[in-house]
């Protein structure tokens, strides 16, 4: 019996122990939350249903949770309900019902975990999206592992996701971009304001290679070549990092599009007609205080050129043109200002400001030997998306970058990552997916065949460690939708070491295979079953989060 199970479980007994007594049922939640004490002595599962409702039942909380308790203590599920403190209800599950975790999970196989949270909601999932101007730094890198986590976690909750990478090729820093081939190309310092690294030298290379006549061209001209085929050469080679890294993204959209196709001038047109920008010294401004920005935004410069923000605004309209329900945007430290400015501009337009949501990252700092990494000798002035993986490999890189809120800042130690012991949490993880792999391998060697599950007497598994493993496999699907409700994939990591750990102990505690045994009982069959369902799990929560799940190491 899942958590979620037992939870209807409480419920509809709730809805009887009331009704019966004559009380008003409409006073129970819609849900009922059910939750693992931290003392396990305390049982499997608590909850404190009647402390919740028991005032506006118009009974004392304990005196409800005492009725509660005898009705379940009636039902084949539970092994025990007793009461504590001042109205808790704690629960013991009968074997047979925690055996039925174990069935569900074999049973769903690379489904269990999954569920309806969103089933149809359309999400626009918006991701990395650095400047084509260098490779991608460790910001970006972070937001690559998170970004592709949490629009796996959120399909697995029923969403269709879109993944989006907006391609900034306009504005200022394409400018200074080309300017820093040109220089390189001419064998001439980088400008103080332009890219350095051995990357930009790289890329002018190529294009004269492509274009072995572009110098001598007309100073427009030039510059034309240099931005179309350098700024490519950046993007494709931020496009094949990101591949390599498993993040994939179903739309690249060109922030020029939206200048060059009209979308910008036709969007502040409306906003104009609407009143939402006015105009005042010489600018046009977003009244974006009317929707909770702490100022104003300037929207059209006095110079007539579009401010940065034209481009959001009508870049927004187009995502909810295209028919999201929800548009995520991932985004870096910096850009705290973007979450009122982006309601503000959903609201100027009309359209629901709750539609829009920004979720902020903080930045990732590397550590080897105890000494900050600080910088890469391609890039020039940053640690990158390559660099990481050229030092870890993708697994670890991407379980670390994963692990951590994103509301917090994050030291990688290298050193720590690189380790194949248990002290690396992914190599942890990882290790107690290759050993469960292993022991059906050798269960099949010794001509043990575990057979259906619906056949096993999985009743027989009454070992405390084997408790703690089932009602560890159970949280799962709850872990998977907390996950993807919060938008912190993090939580998935988390729960894979609570998953890791849980079978290490069952694994010292409980003898799975018998030396020389072929002929294998119903408990090693039933063992062999839990220890399968364990993996399953591992193998579903590491693939959540784009991490191999290696049959052995």
């Amino acid at each position: 019996m899942t958590p979620a199970a037992l939870a209807e479980l409480v419920r509809t007994t709730a809805v009887d122990v009331l009704s019966a007594r004559g009380v008003d049922t409409s006073v129970l939640p819609e849900t009922v939350t059910v939750e693992r004490p931290r003392n396990p002595e305390h049982g499997d599962y608590a909850t404190n249903l009647a402390m919740q409702v028991g005032k506006r039942a118009g009974v004392a909380p304990r005196e409800l949770a005492g009725w509660l308790a005898e009705s379940l203590a009636e039902r084949d599920e539970i092994s025990s309900a007793e009461v504590a403190g001042p109205g808790f209800l704690n629960l013991r599950l009968a074997a047979d019902a925690q055996g039925a975790i174990v069935r569900d999970v074999l049973t769903k196989a690379e489904e269990f975990g999954s569920g309806d949270l969103y089933a149809g909601l359309r999400v626009n999932l918006e991701f990395v999206s650095a400047n084509p101007t260098g490779p991608i730094h460790l910001g970006g890198t972070r937001w690559a592992a998170v970004g592709d986590a949490l629009g796996r976690i959120l399909r697995a909750q029923g969403a269709e996701v879109t993944r989006e990478y907006y391609f900034n090729d306009a504005g200022a820093q394409i400018d200074r971009f080309v300017r820093s081939l040109v220089a390189a190309a001419r064998g001439e310092e980088i400008p103080e304001d332009g890219y350095g690294g051995e990357y930009v030298a790289e890329i002018a290379s190529e294009v004269l290679r492509r274009e072995p006549g572009a110098l001598d061209l007309p100073e427009t001209e030039r510059d034309e070549v240099f931005r179309r085929t350098g700024v490519g050469l950046m993007f494709d080679e931020i496009k094949r990092s990101l591949h390599e890294f498993r993040t994939d993204f179903d739309v690249f959209f060109h922030e020029d599009s939206l200048h060059e196709s009209g979308a910008v001038t036709e969007c502040l047109d409306q906003l104009k007609e609407s009143g939402s920008l006015y105009h005042a010294e010489g600018a046009w401004w977003l009244r974006s205080t009317e929707f909770g920005d702490d100022k104003d935004r300037v929207v059209v410069k006095s110079d007539g050129d579009p401010a940065y923000i034209a481009g959001d605004i009508a870049y927004l309209r187009d995502k909810r043109e295209r028919g999201f329900q929800l548009c995520l945007y991932m985004l870096g430290a910096d850009h705290h200002g973007y979450i009122p400015r982006l309601k503000a501009a959903a609201a100027a337009m009309g359209d629901d400001p709750d539609s829009v949501e920004v979720l902020i990252g903080q930045l990732v700092n590397l550590v080897r030997h105890g000494e900050p990494v600080r910088m890469s000798k391609r890039a020039g002035t940053v640690v990158t998306l390559e660099d990481l993986v050229e030092a870890v490999g993708v697994d670890a890189a991407r379980y670390s970058l994963v692990r951590s809120s994103v509301d917090s800042p994050v030291d990688i130690d290298l050193d720590l990552i690189s380790k194949h012991t248990n002290e690396n949490p992914v190599f942890y993880v990882q290790y107690a997916h290759a050993r469960l792999s292993s022991l059906q391998r050798n269960a099949a060697s010794l001509g043990i065949v575990r057979g259906e599950v619906t056949e096993a007497d999985l009743g027989l598994l009454t070992h405390e460690r084997e408790g703690d493993l089932i009602r560890t496999l159970g949280e799962f699907p709850r872990v998977v939708r907390s996950a993807a409700e919060l938008r912190e994939p993090h939580r998935v990591a988390r729960y894979l070491e609570e998953l890791a750990t849980a079978y290490h102990r069952f694994y010292d505690s409980c003898r799975v295979l018998q030396p020389g045994d072929d002929q294998a009982g119903p408990l090693t069959v039933a063992r062999l079953h839990l220890c399968e369902a364990a993996r399953q799990v591992l193998a579903n929560g590491l693939s959540l989060l784009g991490v191999s799940a290696p049959q052995q190491m």
